[in-house]
């Protein structure tokens, strides 16, 4: 079991304003959560980081923003109507329903009632009406995932940007998916975040790259803070592949509650683009006018090479943003003890993905001197674009210090009286993983800080 529990996450998610339960003053709306003012920069800047790595630090990969709202047509073609379903039972005793799944031995996981009715199969997703008039006809679909929009829209990415394969297109959004039964802080909610890369390539390469990918995302996840030892990596069998996955592997996490997934990197084949296209046909809808029956698919490309037309084959590693939020916590979360005897707690992330980067603390906040100088020196600090510097008015340099160290600020500097009487200004540099502080003078502090935050 990992040393940080969720019960510890969760009360510092609340505490420090990580994260709050949605609604929560009329009873919370479960599987659903509000990300608080650290939460949101710290999910930010976990979303930044992939997106740099994906499209910024690559030269084979666009970006894709789509539309939550789902055309009734795109999901069924993807076969999601008809599989995305959950197996469900209730029990008769305690009225609380569950996935079938996660029934053991007959048995009520919560009453331990035998008295269940059959499973039937639930589907996830959320429907909602379109226009002014509810009719079976005037509906959509709340995405359940953000893979869908990129191969509908692949054709025309590939006329707006010109790109061969292999290349990728990118996206970061929410989904939604109807769970049955939500569980484990922000593990399993019913409204997340994904980031989502398909990746085109040609038939044939796609079990060399699918192995590329594994690696490529693993060495990703380890830049974030994660230890390997922590990464533990699942080849999905045969029999429990999705129904439009070749070979999926599973990046694994000890999250607090035990070994999940974090991470799915899949071989979705031809699958999507291929039902799509075959849609596409239904409708005599041709992008292309060739003699190969192959360019009458709107979902193709052009072979120079062979001088014939051929649906990519496409490569999904897909992570959940908040996954991702809680895993990055759970490897950062850090109890240790100090020379005097008193116990700290310090959230030990990344330089990059911590929510405030720097905190400007004035010892004395009744100083009208000290504060005007801490103001000045926030202003500065924002123009290095090393991220958010918060200028921390607490009025206890202590309580302020343990403040930080909690929600994960990797440099905290002080305005004290030496600052505002002595010339050149002054200003102390508190490390919060090791605790040292050193004296700076104030003039060079834009160029030490950029120089700390663009080291890993």
């Amino acid at each position: 079991m990992p040393a940080t529990s969720m019960e510890q996450l969760v009360s510092l998610c609340k505490r420090r304003g990580f994260i709050f339960q949605s609604a929560d003053i009329y009873g919370g709306l479960q599987g659903v959560y509000d990300f608080g003012p650290l939460g949101v920069e710290l999910k930010n800047n976990l979303k930044a980081a992939w997106w740099r790595a994906m499209v910024y630090e690559r030269d084979d990969i666009e970006g894709l923003d789509a539309s939550i709202l789902t055309h009734q047509k795109v999901l069924h073609y993807s076969g999601h109507e008809e599989t995305f379903t959950d197996p469900l039972q209730d029990c008769k005793k305690c009225k609380n329903r569950f996935r079938a799944d996660h029934v053991k031995d007959g048995k009520c996981p919560e009453c331990g009632s035998t008295d269940l009715t059959e499973p039937r199969m639930f589907n996830l997703m959320f429907k909602t009406a379109v226009g002014p008039v509810e009719d079976s006809g005037n509906f959509a679909y709340l995405r359940p995932e953000t893979a869908q929009a990129i191969f509908t829209q692949f054709k025309n990415v590939v006329d707006a940007t010109a790109r061969k394969v292999p290349f990728g297109i990118a996206q970061i959004g929410k989904s939604f998916r109807n769970e049955i039964t939500p569980r484990n802080f922000i593990f399993r909610v019913r409204e997340f975040e994904q980031m989502e890369l398909e990746f085109f390539v040609k038939p044939g390469t796609d079990l060399d790259w699918i192995e590329k990918w594994k690696e490529a995302r693993i060495n990703w996840w380890i830049e974030q803070g994660l230890k390997r030892e922590n990464i533990h990596v699942h080849d999905v069998e045969k029999e429990e592949l999705a129904h439009y996955s070749k070979k999926t592997y599973d990046l694994e996490y000890q999250f607090p509650h035990g070994i999940e997934e974090l991470e799915g990197i899949a071989d979705r084949t031809d699958y999507d683009l291929g039902n799509h296209t075959r849609y596409q046909k239904e409708l005599n809808i041709s992008a292309h006018v060739h003699e190969n029956k192959e360019s009458d698919s709107k979902l193709a490309l052009f072979d120079d090479e062979t001088k014939k037309w051929f649906v990519p084959w496409v490569i999904e590693p897909s992570a959940g943003v908040e996954r991702g939020v809680l895993a990055v916590m759970t490897e950062a979360y850090t109890e240790e003890k100090l020379p005097n005897g008193e116990m700290r707690t310090v959230l030990k992330l990344k330089k990059h993905l911590a929510p405030v980067k720097v905190a400007v603390i004035p010892l004395k906040r009744n100083n009208a001197d000290i504060v005007k100088l801490a103001h000045e020196i926030k202003t500065e600090l924002l123009k290095t674009g090393i991220g958010r510097v918060m200028f921390e008015d607490s009025g206890n340099i202590g309580k302020a210090y343990r403040r930080h160290d909690e929600i994960g600020t990797p440099i905290c500097v002080t305005v004290d009286f030496e600052s505002i009487e002595k010339q050149p200004a002054t200003v102390t540099i508190r490390n919060r993983d090791t605790m040292a502080q050193e004296r700076i003078k104030v003039s060079d502090l834009p160029a030490y800080l950029k120089a700390f935050f663009a080291t890993k």
